[in-house]
């Protein structure tokens, strides 16, 4: 319960070290998980004191336990074993200090751990975090390799000679970190992010010799796991042998089943590059070769064209075709007019012929009325009536006797 307190009527430190306590007593015994990072038996001691510690979030909390309680498993536990503890929270009042009173000590066994690994992969993968969408491709050939692994480790040097043998001018930002143990996890943490934080690197690899289950532990630990999901560089998972699958695996962008192969996987052979391009080359030689034969002989046979080598005589022959239909054409056109003027003097002649003056001119003569009109019938005329009398060289006027 919350306890009322003011600037004026404050508590002391021993009532609120006595009111934790309480509250720490409330608590009872609790089950608890974590690795041993202390551990001290003083002989002849009746108590043992150890530190269990929880390597994702780096926290440790000091264990007491009594002699008897320790000798049930001191054959199977020491420094740096997983083990389950059930204890009663306890508050030393004096100094502030809480820790645990153990009262049973069991070992955590591979075939447990290895079942709580499965649990946390599919958790992990429900969430998708092992999706193959999320996988990242890797640069062809990467300026800076990031690399984290243990100092002075086999891991390092196959990494560092592999790579370097294949592709001398590759460049390494070397993260070393404990790669056991309690520290494992948060120092691989924290050298992912680092690294993944600088620009310039291009690729990081995680690198780890073999070990047993408890040795790759940390490399499944849903923390480092997390953090490498997040990562925007991709990162590759070279950790122990080709048995050896731990969750970073899975969640990396690419699995290299050996240091070694992490090298080979990441950074390309200058040999077999060199060798790369120079087929590459010798190929586009030949395309262009035949290409340039292709078209040559596409040339050669073009020249051999009577119309490439002799260009006039197309011409030629065309002007003669064109001369010979200028003159028949011609020869239509004047027979045409020849015809037509036949046939105009012809037309003329019978027009001259039928003609009124033609009539007039053998003596003939044509009378009008004073309006114009032709008299073709006496019954037309009057006597005493004017008439004008045309003949072939002009005319006179008549007058209609009786």
């Amino acid at each position: 319960m919350a306890v009322n307190t003011t600037p004026e009527a404050p508590l002391p430190v021993g009532e609120v070290s006595r009111l934790i306590g309480g509250w720490i007593d409330r608590l009872g015994a609790v089950w608890v998980e974590g690795q041993i990072t202390q551990l001290s038996r003083r002989p002849g001691a009746g108590v043992v004191f150890l530190t269990l510690r929880d390597p994702s979030y780096d926290i440790s909390v000091s264990v007491t336990c009594y002699r008897q309680v320790f000798d049930a498993v001191a054959d199977v536990v020491s420094e740096g074993a997983r083990v389950v503890v059930l204890a009663k929270p306890e508050w030393y009042a004096p100094r502030g200090q809480l820790s645990l009173r153990a009262a049973e000590i069991r070992p955590v066994g591979v075939g447990e751990l290895l079942a709580r690994l499965e649990q946390l992969k599919k958790a992990l993968a429900r969430e998708g975090l092992f999706a193959p969408e999320r996988k990242k491709p890797l640069p062809f050939l990467p300026q800076l390799v990031g690399l984290v692994c243990g100092r002075a480790s086999a891991a390092e040097r196959d990494v560092l000679e592999n790579a370097r043998h294949r592709w001398p001018a590759v460049r390494f930002e070397v993260r070393n970190v404990a790669v056991q143990g309690v520290h494992a996890v948060p120092q691989v943490v924290q050298a992912v992010k680092e690294l993944d934080a600088l620009d310039d690197v291009d690729v990081i690899i995680v690198a780890r010799g073999g070990g047993s289950v408890e040795d790759l532990l940390p490399f499944s630990d849903e923390q480092l796991i997390r953090t490498v999901a997040q990562c925007r560089t991709p990162v590759v998972s070279a950790i122990g042998h080709e048995p050896d699958n731990p969750l970073l695996d899975h969640v990396a962008d690419l699995r290299a089943s050996t240091p070694t192969d992490a090298a080979k996987k990441v950074v390309p052979d200058v040999g077999e590059e060199y060798e790369r391009v120079r087929l590459l080359r010798d190929r586009a030689r030949r395309c262009v070769a035949a290409l340039v034969d292709r078209e040559e002989r596409g040339l050669a046979q073009a020249l051999a064209r009577p119309s490439i080598q002799d260009p006039h005589r197309m011409i030629d022959v065309r002007a003669d075709q064109v001369a010979d239909l200028l003159g028949r054409a011609r020869r239509c056109l004047r027979h045409q007019l020849d015809r037509a003027d036949s046939e105009l003097s012809h037309t003329h002649a019978r027009v001259v012929a039928l003609s009124p003056a033609a009539t007039l001119k053998r003596g003939y003569a044509v009378l009008q009325r004073a309006d114009g009109h032709a008299v073709r019938d006496p019954g037309e005329v009057t006597a005493g009536e004017a008439l004008r009398a045309r003949v072939s060289e002009g005319e006179f006027s008549v007058r209609v006797d009786t």
